[in-house]
């Protein structure tokens, strides 16, 4: 397990990105509190996603509205690849990211 921050450093409805290795995550907190870890980029134009609004779990591009869900990555439109996510939790008010699976 990866600790990326403390929850309280992602505000609620927003997300911060951190580079792990030759990658770069954007980490989300939803208005609900939860948690999860997407891809930096919109895999259709490569969009910054961590700039995107969240709807419930699923993050809004910015530059085309494609939607995409949290926990799988599945985009709500019909042909369009999924986005990459990345397991996290929170522990002890920690958010870790885990780089086994």
């Amino acid at each position: 397990m990866i600790p990326l921050c403390p929850v309280e450093e992602i505000p609620l409805g927003l997300a911060r990105t951190f580079r792990i290795g030759d990658e770069v995550i954007a980490v989300f907190r939803n208005r609900s509190g939860r948690v999860f870890a997407v891809a930096k980029r919109c895999p259709h134009k490569g969009g910054p996603l961590a700039d995107g609004m969240l709807v419930g779990d699923q993050v809004v591009c910015p530059l085309h509205a494609f939607r995409y869900h949290g926990d799988n990555g599945a985009c709500d439109r019909a042909n369009v690849c999924a986005l990459r996510t990345y397991p996290v939790e929170v522990r002890d008010g920690l958010v870790l990211l885990n780089r086994d699976n």
